[in-house]
């Protein structure tokens, strides 16, 4: 009888935890973006319109998609972003597959163009990524009813815990 009850309550005990920390976790979110969406990155793409309704946050990545053999990605600065200069590029992104993962990992402008002379035919993007913003703050308190909720806000995932505990050493008890 005593096996039975310890394998009710250890599985019960583990759901109720994984529930409660479920709860704690901050949300968090990142887009990975197909640069190009269904075009992919190919030549005669506007990219300026594609990313323009789009916001990059950090922690975002951009994933581009294309001709392996023809095309590349080269990260570069604004300068040879405006003049399609890929002699110098701060960053080669080309693994060779055609499929190339970017992380936004840093709160600034980056460009990106494609060498051989498709950055001509408009194949450059430039995205600014920002902070994620702070979560919509919380409507004006009402007199003495939200401090009820927020008090008892506080007190149940610990009560969870704490009725979870002793739970838990009860069944093993017995």
């Amino acid at each position: 009888m005593e096996g039975l009850r310890r394998s009710i309550a250890s599985p019960t005990l583990v759901v109720v935890l994984a529930f409660a920390a479920m709860l704690m976790i901050p949300q968090v979110s990142s887009t990975r973006f197909i640069v190009g969406a269904n075009m992919g990155w190919t030549s005669n793409v506007n990219y300026t319109i594609w990313a323009r309704d789009k916001h990059f946050y950090l922690g975002d990545w951009l994933f581009f998609v294309y001709d392996r053999n023809q095309m590349n990605v080269l990260e570069v600065n604004k300068t040879n972003y405006e003049t399609c200069n890929s002699e110098h590029p701060l960053h080669n992104w080309t693994t060779g597959a055609g499929r190339d993962v970017v992380p936004l990992n840093v709160t600034r402008h980056y460009y990106f163009i494609s060498g051989n002379g498709f950055c001509y035919g408009g194949m450059k993007l430039a995205v600014l990524v920002e902070e994620l913003p702070p979560p919509p703050t919380a409507l004006p308190e009402k007199s003495g009813a939200s401090r009820s909720t927020t008090f008892r806000g506080q007190i149940v995932i610990p009560a969870v815990f704490a009725i979870a505990a002793v739970w838990d050493s009860f069944i093993r008890f017995w």
